[in-house]
């Protein structure tokens, strides 16, 4: 954990600093939020929102955060291969992370790309690493969103567990964010940075509020 220091501020396993004076420190901030993120479900940033776009319209939805990689700029989450988003996602691999948590007067959000990965290394490294309650969702018998009359027929005590069922469900997006933008509220004054690398190098600049 980052040790405090005086101009810093201790929330929970954060110390984050009172005041935002260089832009690294919007960037640091940023990172050690979902650095604690991805290992600990109690905290917002856990379950951002995740917006794709099919080219009509965009759709948002909550997902879990499973690991950050700060190094690759990576984000990664599971869904089901079943699911109405892998289609938007396979028309258009664009995509937007926000999260925001009242408590720590945080809003970090991304854009960026996301590579699909189904029944290959990277899947059958999550999906060894995920807990037996995550992988139960994925033996549900149909594609996630479709209408249904019983719901009763399609809770976890009717999934066959034995199957393969649920490895060949499991989906993993691979979001890497090519930008990030840093809001941090405060009555004194707000203040609003972005970070850049679509040039290969990282770019960073303060932003009106």
């Amino acid at each position: 954990m980052i040790q405090k220091k005086p101009n810093e501020k201790s929330t929970g396993l954060l110390s984050l600093p009172e005041e935002y004076i260089e832009l690294d420190q919007t960037l640091d901030s940023a990172f050690h939020i979902l650095e604690i993120a991805s290992k600990d479900r109690h905290t917002l940033f856990h379950t951002p929102t995740l917006s794709t776009f099919d080219g009509k319209r965009v759709s948002t939805r909550t997902m879990v955060l499973r690991e950050f990689d700060p190094e690759k700029r990576l984000i990664r989450f599971h869904t089901d291969f079943r699911s109405i988003k892998l289609e938007q996602i396979k028309k258009d691999s664009h995509a937007s992370v926000h999260g925001y948590d009242p408590s720590l007067k945080i809003q970090i959000r991304f854009d960026g790309k996301i590579n699909l990965h189904h029944k290959d290394e990277v899947t059958k490294g999550s999906w060894a690493l995920s807990q037996e309650m995550s992988k139960e969702c994925y033996f549900v018998g149909g594609p996630p969103g479709t209408k249904i009359e019983d719901p009763f027929k399609y809770d976890p005590s009717t999934f066959n567990l034995e199957s393969n069922d649920g490895f060949q469900n499991f989906c993993v997006l691979v979001f890497q964010f090519e930008s990030m933008e840093f809001l941090y509220l405060k009555k004194s004054g707000h203040r609003r940075a972005i970070h850049n690398w679509t040039t290969g190098k990282h770019q960073a600049s303060w932003l009106i509020p």
